[in-house]
């Protein structure tokens, strides 16, 4: 199945230019990226809205998917003044597409930290009622606890590993994993109108076994077509893991025949290239770098459209290899 893609920018957001670059120093990440005053730099929020070519049978509508969620509506002023908020989200972007947050069936988020999934669910607005309650100290990220489904007929679509880690809080930061975007997809007393219940874990087989170092430069033995596993129809993900254990890369083609892949935290941005330049954020820096040296084999070989998640530019690029033997990014044109 194909499907034409919607690119949405919901929202600037502004992280320490030493937490997105790690090890590499900030005399030679500044002479690329600004950074203001507080040491931030600018990066956004970019999601897919999905829309499918052919109707589904069912309904006579377009299947209407959407990859990945942003930060949302819910943290405090103190914290979304400290991230640079400006107050768009993935819901008022996907109207602002002309598209009604109930027609959306779907959402498949690269993994949990608040940036990519905390627009899952919102604040309940004056008259609403909501449809969770954040009743336990530190539940809530932000001053509301009155929670509402952003999207109220989809369901989530995430790897089983960063569910279980996100639910441990297993992060090397400390507020990331927000259980007002998490905790409400578990409850089973508040199943999708269907009566189907709003989560599905997915166990795709790992480049790497777990427990054994691979070697730097080494490739993953079983091939990626081993690797990926179809969430909905013509639409596949698998792991790229390093900056969390579970994190998730998201396929598919779209009306004019390109592979699309939604590319996470491997390689927030076109300056995130070098093999050295992972996040401080990143469990496994070392997993994150060996991760990204495959990934790029693939688009490079495979001819992918990368997009890529917190690029504050063109977030689409193609991938070529160069005369040192790493990569070089292109860019493209949606």
């Amino acid at each position: 199945m194909q499907y034409t893609w919607t690119l949405l920018r919901a929202g600037q957001f502004l992280l320490d230019g030493g937490g997105m670059f790690g090890v590499i120093p900030k005399v030679i990440w500044s002479r690329s990226i600004e950074c203001d005053e507080k040491n931030r730099i600018k990066l956004m929020h970019n999601c897919i809205l999905l829309e499918s070519v052919e109707s589904d049978p069912a309904t006579g509508k377009p299947r209407r998917y959407l990859i990945e969620a942003g930060t949302g509506d819910k943290l405090s002023e103190k914290m979304a003044t400290i991230f640079g908020l400006d107050g768009r989200t993935v819901e008022s972007e996907v109207i602002a597409a002309g598209v009604d947050v109930n027609d959306i069936d779907a959402t498949i988020v690269s993994h949990l930290h608040f940036d990519h999934a905390g627009g899952l669910t919102r604040k309940a607005r004056q008259g609403e009622t909501a449809d969770w309650e954040a009743t336990k100290p530190g539940a809530a990220s932000g001053d509301c606890t009155q929670i509402k489904f952003t999207f109220p007929n989809a369901e989530l679509i995430v790897q089983r590993r960063e569910w279980v880690d996100a639910r441990k809080n297993d992060a090397v930061m400390t507020k990331t994993y927000y259980r007002d975007h998490i905790l409400p997809f578990e409850d089973d007393k508040l199943p999708l109108a269907n009566g189907k219940a709003r989560l599905r874990l997915i166990d795709s087989k790992r480049p790497f076994p777990l427990n054994r170092k691979p070697s730097k430069g080494e490739l993953p033995k079983a091939p990626l077509e081993e690797r990926l596993t179809e969430v909905l129809p013509g639409i596949h993900v698998f792991l790229v893991p390093g900056h969390t254990w579970g994190q998730q890369a998201i396929m598919f083609t779209d009306n004019q025949g390109r592979t699309i892949v939604f590319t996470p935290d491997v390689m927030p941005t076109h300056f995130h290239c070098g093999e050295a330049y992972s996040l401080s954020y990143d469990v496994e820096p070392y997993t994150s770098m060996m991760t990204k040296g495959w990934f790029l084999k693939e688009a490079s070989e495979r001819d992918w459209m990368l997009v890529l998640d917190h690029e504050p530019a063109n977030p689409c690029y193609r991938v070529k290899s160069d005369d040192s033997g790493w990569y070089t990014l292109v860019e493209d044109v949606k």
